[in-house]
C-alpha cells in the first residue's frame, strides 16, 4: 500500500448488466388493443384503425388484416384478378394484405388487425388466438371482445393493453 493513501480506494458506481438476451423461441410481447363495435361496424372501425396506422408511418406492407365473418370488400376485388396474384401479395408484403382469419398460409406482420365481423364466438376465440400468434407487435381487435389471459401476451408495459383506442 502507498504511504500518502489511508484506506481502500473508493470503489466507482457499479455499472448496471444488461438484461440477458431473450431466447429466440421467446417471442416479444405483443401490444392488444380493443376496438369495441357491433359486427355490423367492424369492417369500419378496421378501415378506420387501418387508416390510423397508415397516416401514423405504419409501412403498409407490416399490416395483416384478417375477417372472422364475411370476407373484406378489398379481399374480394384482390381474388378478382385471381388466386396466384392474390397470393403473390401476400408473399411480396408490400402492401395491406386482407385474408379470412383462418388463413393456412404463413403470415406474420407486425401488425395484425383482427375484424370481427360476425361468426360463432368460439370462431372468433380461435381466431384472437391465431391473430396473436400471427402480430409481431400490436394486434387491433376490432368488435367482439378480447378473452381475458387465454393465453395472451402482455403489452410491453407488463399490463394488458386491451382498452387503449388504435394510434
Amino acid at each position: 500500500m502507498r504511504a500518502d493513501r489511508q484506506g481502500p480506494s473508493p470503489r466507482p458506481n457499479p455499472i448496471p448488466k444488461p438484461a440477458p438476451p431473450r431466447p429466440a423461441s421467446v417471442p416479444a410481447p405483443v401490444e392488444v388493443r380493443h376496438v369495441p363495435a357491433t359486427a355490423a361496424e367492424a369492417l369500419d372501425r378496421a378501415d378506420e384503425t387501418v387508416d390510423q396506422l397508415l397516416e401514423s408511418g405504419r409501412d403498409p406492407g407490416a399490416v395483416l388484416v384478417l375477417t372472422v365473418g364475411a370476407p373484406h370488400p378489398w379481399q374480394q376485388h384482390e381474388l378478382s384478378f385471381g388466386e396466384e396474384r392474390y397470393w403473390a401479395q401476400l408473399t411480396e408484403g408490400g402492401d395491406v394484405f386482407y385474408a379470412d382469419a383462418e388463413l393456412t398460409r404463413e403470415a406474420r406482420r407486425p401488425v395484425v388487425v383482427l375484424v370481427v365481423n360476425g361468426g360463432p364466438a368460439d370462431r372468433a376465440a380461435a381466431a384472437y388466438t391465431r391473430a396473436l400468434q400471427r402480430a409481431e407487435s400490436l394486434l387491433v381487435v376490432c368488435g367482439g371482445s378480447v378473452p381475458p389471459a387465454a393465453g395472451t401476451r402482455r403489452s410491453a408495459a407488463g399490463a394488458p393493453a386491451s382498452r387503449r383506442q388504435p394510434a
